[in-house]
């Protein structure tokens, strides 16, 4: 039985009957059918909430990736980092984020650039689609969390993520998959007949974190002793910073492979249907492999490019752990268009797009201490791109696109060098792209140019988790330089000194405590030399930092 026709009109066709037959058959079909609409309902209700939940579980696969992936005295702070995600991201969603993504939608309108209707959620809206995009909107800003660790302040993280939440991705949003997108594929008038190819999210969510990353790593710059000396003068070869916890890298890679089951097939938004339940089944399994040949690509390549410049085998498990990641970044658009075979090979060859990526921001000296930029921006768009170039009929028939343009190995496949759809996709590409690097980085001077941006070179070197979070994330905190914990004890006391005198009218306060060098020309480390500062006197200023 379609589900165009009903329980009744089922009935009379195979049992005939009297007009009290009838009548009967008719109650008991309405009512099944009732009943029937109802559970459907509830039952993709359901899907939808709770493969949010498992879009929302990636929070904790980032919080652990950053936090293990930086230097052990900043590590409270890329922590409460993560947790403000979601807090601005859920501020920034709810009052202004949903509604530019998806208010007002309304297929008679045409082509529209942003939405207009249900700010704070003030008009009819499904709650159960709000949470799922809300999840969305936290991964991306998350994105950002570790590329900018360890030398970014407070202020302009929270200010970052609600802008990020509220503006830049639900324009990206509205573009892919609002039915007045202009890149939409739901559109009445696709773009081109078929429109831009994104289930998931490689360009709109992943692509435009990584772009978002790329802008805040340039405008606020490396960490201090990353490329240069404290004279300015370049290194021979990048200073390593971190990580501090292999364990809660992997950790935190194991947690948004798991929660990415819910990010790619909780995409198909519905279940309640045997072709729904065919495409889920179909993105579970390319999520699957495209993480899997991502992580061993990634892994073999560095050890075979290790060994021929070294002579040794080592296995690098940063290149396995972000293989992975891309793999996942760029199986994430194609998902549901792609067969399994071509999923492998787009997680194969994000293995090699990570590694490449990661060398070439490290040449062009951009500090990125998680590598989110190669994952998310590079492995976003390679993403976009293998859409347009693997995705055939029956998976697009299935999923519900267009199937008048094709992938174009399947357009040559046919007698045909159809470029639509592989345009349509790099339009994507540039869009995202364009977007997000015009609006982002007049924002990110502006919190420049308010000294809002970049916490100072003292409390830097110190570390975040001493100077601004009341002590150490671990007792055995060895990375922050004592000496500099001393001066910044003393500027602090000196400034709660002149304050107090303020107030009693014997003077001014102090209006900064920054320092142009470090204490010391080496940098906060732990392959520092070892301090001279007494236990006593570091654990001293630990603790008057801390009061």
């Amino acid at each position: 039985m379609s589900e165009e026709t009903s329980i009744f009109e089922t009935c009379v066709a195979t049992h005939g009957g009297s007009d009290l037959s009838m009548e009967l058959l008719k109650c008991v079909s309405d009512t099944a059918q009732d009943l029937r609409k109802d559970l459907i309902s509830g039952v993709n209700t359901f899907y939808l909430i709770y493969a949010g939940a498992l879009v929302f579980f990636m929070q904790i696969g980032f919080a652990m990736l950053c936090a293990g992936s930086i230097r052990e005295k900043n590590v409270k702070n890329v922590l409460l980092w993560n947790l403000l995600d979601s807090a601005g991201g859920a501020f920034g969603f709810w009052s202004v984020g949903y509604a530019f993504a998806y208010g007002g939608d309304d297929p008679s309108k045409g082509k529209t650039f942003i939405g207009n209707k249900g700010f704070f959620l003030s008009s009819d809206v499904d709650l159960e689609f709000w949470f799922f995009q809300f999840a969305f909107a936290c991964a991306l800003s998350s994105i950002v969390a570790g590329t900018i660790a360890e030398r970014c302040k407070m202020t302009a993280y929270l200010c970052y993520s609600i802008f990020l939440c509220g503006f830049v991705y639900p324009v990206c949003a509205h573009s892919f998959w609002s039915v007045n997108g202009f890149l939409s594929p739901f559109a009445e008038e696709p773009l081109w007949g078929s429109g831009a190819i994104d289930l998931a999210g490689s360009g709109p969510v992943h692509m435009c974190g990584g772009v978002a990353a790329l802008v805040m790593a340039i405008v606020l710059g490396p960490r201090r002793g990353r490329f240069y000396d404290d004279n300015g003068v370049p290194l021979d070869e990048p200073k390593a910073m971190g990580p501090h916890s292999v364990s809660l890298q992997f950790l935190g890679t194991f947690a948004l492979w798991f929660g990415w089951y819910g990010f790619n097939p909780g995409s198909t938004i519905r279940i309640s249907s045997a072709a729904l339940g065919d495409t889920a089944s179909l993105v579970a399994v390319n999520t699957t492999l495209g993480a899997a040949f991502g992580a061993l690509s990634g892994m073999f390549t560095s050890t075979i490019v290790e060994e021929r410049k070294t002579g040794v085998y080592q296995w690098d498990t940063t290149a396995a752990m972000n293989g992975c990641l891309t793999g996942l970044v760029a199986i994430t658009a194609g998902c549901s268009t792609v067969e399994p075979w071509a999923g492998a090979l787009i997680g194969l060859i994000a293995g090699w797009v990570y590694l490449v990526a990661s060398a070439l921001i490290l040449r062009l000296k951009i500090d990125d201490a998680v590598d989110a930029i190669p994952v998310h921006f590079f492995g976003g768009a390679w993403g976009v791109i293998a859409t347009g170039l693997f995705s055939n009929s029956h998976r697009m028939q299935i999923a519900g696109f267009s199937t008048e343009n094709l992938g174009w190995f399947y357009e040559w496949g046919r007698g045909s060098g159809n470029f639509t759809l592989i345009g349509l996709q790099l339009i994507a590409v540039l869009f995202v792209f364009g977007w997000t690097s015009c609006i982002f980085t007049p924002f990110c001077l502006g919190l420049k140019y308010l000294d809002w941006l970049r916490i100072d070179p003292l409390e830097e070197e110190v570390g975040m988790d001493i100077s601004r979070h009341k002590g150490p994330a671990y007792e055995s905190e060895g990375s922050a330089n004592a000496e500099a914990i001393m001066e910044l004890s003393q500027s602090r006391r000196n400034l709660m000194m002149n304050t107090s005198n303020s107030s009693s009218g014997k003077g001014s306060p102090a209006k900064s405590f920054k320092r142009d060098k470090p204490a010391s020309a080496g940098n906060s480390d732990t392959d520092k030399p070892a301090d001279k500062t007494k236990p006593e006197e570091q654990s001293t200023g630990v603790a008057e930092i801390m009061a």
